[in-house]
């Protein structure tokens, strides 16, 4: 369990770190901040590297078939055309904040932006598909979730994955939207890779999406 559990709780760990150090010290963070999530997607990125062959999921191929790419293509685009419609007021939690790696300047700001796009692409849809579809999903079902093949569906461990992973994000309706996506896509195909593709393309359109209309907010 600890495996698909640990590197989520780190992630959100430095989250919550970065939302406290905003709130204690509003003018004095500015650029140290955003040297955080590089810091976090290190972290994480190593714990999943010592960790890889506990992921027994993950030695499958990564795509098998037409339809399984049709599947990951439609559902990732989809996602990012739905997400970026989304931020209706009554649907935000807390505050967004804006993740503007230019705010150190040119150079250091490139960096920051291929770090935060290669999180964002390579790391984090394998930190919480790990955890949301492979871990929580099935232990909502039996507590010993590995006896529980990928794929299983009850509309409790649906309900519970989909209103958990909303929460998790600010735009929590987008969220939801997004975790019913991503959990019809493992219960079509009964495999994590897809469904870790089709996030990975939702976060690498949106990437580019911010990069193009320097529309931050949505990083």
């Amino acid at each position: 369990m600890w495996f698909r559990v640990v590197p989520f709780a780190l992630y959100m760990g430095f989250v919550a770190l970065n939302d406290g150090i905003q709130w204690w010290l509003p003018d004095e963070a500015g650029e140290w901040l955003l040297w955080l999530y590089p810091l976090k997607i290190a972290a994480v990125g190593t714990v999943l590297m010592m960790w890889w062959e506990r992921y027994t999921e993950l030695r499958e191929p990564l795509i098998r078939g037409w339809r399984e790419v049709v599947a990951t293509v439609a559902v990732g685009m989809g996602v990012y055309v739905l997400w970026v419609k989304m931020d209706w007021s009554w649907a935000v939690q807390g505050e967004m904040n804006a993740y503007n790696p230019f705010l150190a300047g040119e150079t250091r700001g490139m960096v920051l932006a291929g770090i935060r796009f290669v999180g964002a692409v390579m790391i984090v849809p394998i930190m919480e598909e790990l955890f949301w579809r492979s871990f929580l999903l099935r232990w909502l079902i039996n507590p010993q979730f590995e006896r529980v093949p990928l794929g299983t569906f009850s509309p409790f461990s649906f309900m519970g994955t989909v209103v958990l992973f909303g929460l998790e994000h600010h735009l929590w309706a987008a969220g939801m939207m997004a975790g019913v996506a991503y959990n019809v896509v493992l219960y079509y195909t009964r495999r994590l890779w897809p469904c870790i593709l089709a996030h990975a393309l939702t976060n690498g359109a949106l990437g580019i999406h911010v990069m193009m209309t320097n529309e931050w907010i949505w990083w």
